[in-house]
This record gives structure tokens, C-alpha cells and sequence, in this order.
């Protein structure tokens, strides 16, 4: 109450504007439109995840999960992404340890482990095509690769994403700028990872299983 009473007796003149304050900082508005891309890309996701559940049965008499998956070489995918997210860590560790060679190296070991993995990927749907079970074939399937094959598609932007970043170390070094958007980065990584949790539970798991 006291306080309301001080505030309410300051002259209007004295406390600023909005206006005067001016914007937001540059930082704190880019890392809330990146939350905000996070978020949507979640979303998406999860109406890809519910469209799967929907369709995962209406195979239109082709292939059925159980018949196309190859666990042996989801679970290398698997270990490969998951990998990639203690290596992506590590960098994160060493961007701010200011330590070039280990930043290098982490960063060269979770493209390596990406690109593992979306080789991996691209085989097996150029298998499952060659069959006939291409998205075409059923509902099922089409469900199939789209989830599956817009989780591809982020990890190849992702891998772009890390050799730009690693030019710019080469260029600014560890600039402010820099390490906020090896940072976001890393983020965007880790929720990858999470995704494929999800998508490796529900498509290969449970489609093997059913």
C-alpha cells in the first residue's frame, strides 16, 4: 500500500515512456522468435505424430510397418542421433571454455554422427520405394514419410546449420553474436533429438510390435 501511495505521488513526467525506454534488446527479442520457431515446429510435429496415429492402419492392403522396418538399422539411427546430442553438448561446453580445437572437433563429430544418420534414412526409403511402398502406396505410408521425412529434412538443415556456424568461429571467433546462435543451435539440435525419441517409439517400436 505504501508503495502504490509513492508511486502514485512521483510527477508523471519523471518516470519514462514506453518510448523512451525504446525497444527491446536485439538478444532478447531473437532468442523469444526462436522459442516461439521451437514451439511451432513442436506443434507441427505433433500433428504429424496425430495424422500417423490416425492412418498407421490403413495400409490399403500393402506393407504393414512390421514387414518394411529394419530394426538393426533404426536402432544405428537411434544410437547415431543420440550420440550426436553428447557430442553437440560438448561443443556447447567448449564454445563457452573459449577452446577452438575441442569446439572443432565436437562440431566435426556431430555432423559426422548426423550425416551417419540421415544416410541411413535416405537408404531405407529408397528401399522401401524400390519394393513398391512408396507414399503413394496407402495412407499408412504416406503418413510414414512425411513424419519421418520432415524429421530428415531438419536434420539436413541442421547439418547446414552447423558447417555456416562453424565458418563464422573460423571468421568472428567467439563473438557474442556467435555463441548466441551456435547456442540456439544447440537447442534446435536436443529438440531433434526428442522428436526421434517420439518418432522411433511410435513408428518403429510400436509398428513392429502391432
Amino acid at each position: 500500500m505504501n508503495i502504490a501511495v509513492a508511486i502514485d505521488q512521483i510527477p508523471q513526467d519523471a518516470l519514462p515512456s514506453a518510448s523512451k525506454a525504446g525497444p527491446a534488446p536485439k538478444r532478447s527479442v531473437v532468442a523469444y522468435g526462436f522459442w516461439i520457431f521451437l514451439l511451432s515446429d513442436i506443434i507441427m510435429f505433433a500433428a504429424l505424430f496425430a495424422s500417423y496415429a490416425v492412418l498407421v492402419r490403413s495400409t490399403a492392403g500393402g506393407p504393414t510397418g512390421a514387414q518394411l522396418f529394419n530394426q538393426t538399422t533404426v536402432a544405428i539411427e537411434t544410437v547415431c542421433l543420440l550420440v550426436s546430442s553428447y557430442t553437440c553438448g560438448l561443443m556447447s561446453l567448449a564454445i563457452n571454455s573459449r577452446r577452438y580445437l575441442k569446439t572443432y572437433l565436437g562440431a566435426l563429430i556431430t555432423f559426422a554422427l548426423g550425416a551417419t544418420f540421415l544416410g541411413l534414412e535416405i537408404r531405407e526409403f529408397s528401399s522401401m520405394i524400390s519394393i513398391g511402398a512408396a507414399p503413394q502406396r496407402s495412407a499408412f505410408l504416406s503418413a510414414f514419410f512425411t513424419l519421418v521425412g520432415c524429421h530428415g529434412l531438419h536434420v539436413a538443415l541442421g547439418l547446414i546449420w552447423l558447417t555456416v556456424m562453424m565458418v563464422q568461429v573460423a571468421v568472428f571467433g567467439f563473438a557474442a553474436r556467435v555463441q548466441h546462435r551456435l547456442l540456439c543451435f544447440s537447442l534446435f539440435w536436443h529438440a531433434l533429438d526428442i522428436v526421434w525419441v517420439g518418432v522411433f517409439t511410435v513408428v518403429y517400436l510400436m509398428g513392429v510390435s502391432s
